[in-house]
């Protein structure tokens, strides 16, 4: 028999001698910033900056155990929000309205009554409250941009416009002081030394990462954000799915909310000013498309980690807060700026 193996066609197949294994071809820095780890290898090492920015100009009152734990919970509050909101625009969608949830859902939780039938029944009536009316304003943002074709854009300022109204009307544009005493106890502790604000973020964070990478809604996600028209012909009940995203968004507010009850220990229709801002900023500099169907949760929670720090190495140093935006909106453009770069070399490769 010959080193040629001979095809059932006729052809012939080169013997494992003649096989020749090419090498494989070395990654290009592209392919890695594309990667998941390059972008979040660029994340810490930007954090990291920002840290050494912040030890050289506000010195130990920056390197300071207590200043860290407040860094963390200032970014607890907006870490929740971002969670939904990588979501959501990973799904293809984005959502304005999340601070003015924020705010209804605190106001809604904190009336009179609210607080009356949680001396009652536990302070865990104020929660549900909150969570509750977080996920229906979601689920009123979702069916009107799934099934009222409505632009996400123009659907959820709408929501801003309303529910930030409502929660004026609700509260008479006073600031409703809780004193539900088990709530605050509970909520503003601490556990093993580190605030309870903290642990929630913490487990948002891991359940979005696992729901976003280890479940089929979370493929589904991708998919429909990546090809919406293409989901829905692999048998995806889009419109559902997008409801879903918004009501999703929608119970991170309302959790939000209650974590900002917390720790102000009040329910205002001011609670959640410009948190779309933060949120959205979070999210695509942590890497997700705001065109979606590419989303990371880990990307978003050092996108917050990042503007937290940064918000507070401005205030240690006495910068005004128009400075801070500025800078915000530098980093939101060249962040965008990176994705498309890369998003053409990918297109092109």
């Amino acid at each position: 028999m010959s080193e040629a193996n001979t095809t059932e066609e006729g052809g012939t197949t080169a013997s494992k001698q003649d096989t020749v294994t090419l090498p494989a071809r070395p990654r290009s820095r592209t392919d890695l910033l594309r990667s998941g780890f390059g972008r979040n290898l660029g994340l810490v090492v930007a954090l990291v900056v920002l840290c050494l920015v912040g030890v050289a100009t506000a010195g130990d009152t920056f390197a300071t155990g207590a200043n860290v734990l407040t860094i963390l919970r200032l970014a607890a509050v907006v870490g929740v929000v971002s969670v939904g909101m990588t979501f959501v625009i990973t799904g293809g969608g984005i959502d304005l309205s999340v601070g003015a949830m924020v705010a209804l859902a605190s106001v809604w939780a904190t009336t009179l009554a609210t607080q009356q039938l949680a001396v009652d029944y536990g302070w865990i009536f104020m929660v549900s409250t909150a969570l509750v009316v977080g996920a229906a304003c979601g689920l009123v943002n979702g069916l009107l941009v799934a099934y009222g074709k409505i632009v996400p854009f123009v659907a959820t300022l709408a929501m801003l416009a309303s529910a930030r109204g409502l929660a004026e009307i609700i509260s008479d544009r006073r600031t409703q002081i809780i004193t539900v005493n088990s709530f605050a106890d509970f909520f503003g502790g601490s556990l093993i030394g580190v605030p309870v604000l903290i642990w929630i973020f913490l487990l948002v964070a891991a359940a979005g990462w696992v729901v976003l990478n280890r479940t089929t809604f979370g493929r589904r996600t991708f998919a429909v954000g990546g090809n919406a028209e293409a989901a829905r012909l692999a048998g995806i009940e889009v419109q559902r799915h997008t409801v879903a995203l918004y009501v999703l968004a929608g119970l991170c507010c309302g959790i939000a909310a209650v974590m900002l009850m917390a720790r102000t220990t009040t329910g205002s229709s001011t609670h959640g000013q410009l948190y779309e801002l933060d949120a959205i900023a979070a999210v695509v500099i942590g890497g997700t498309l705001l065109s979606g169907g590419r989303g990371t949760i880990v990307g978003t929670v050092f996108g917050v980690l990042i503007f937290t720090t940064l918000n507070n190495v401005f205030t240690l140093n006495n910068l005004s807060i128009s400075a801070q935006s500025v800078a915000k909106g530098a980093i939101i453009v060249v962040a965008v700026l990176l994705q498309q770069r890369l998003a053409r070399r990918s297109t092109s490769s």
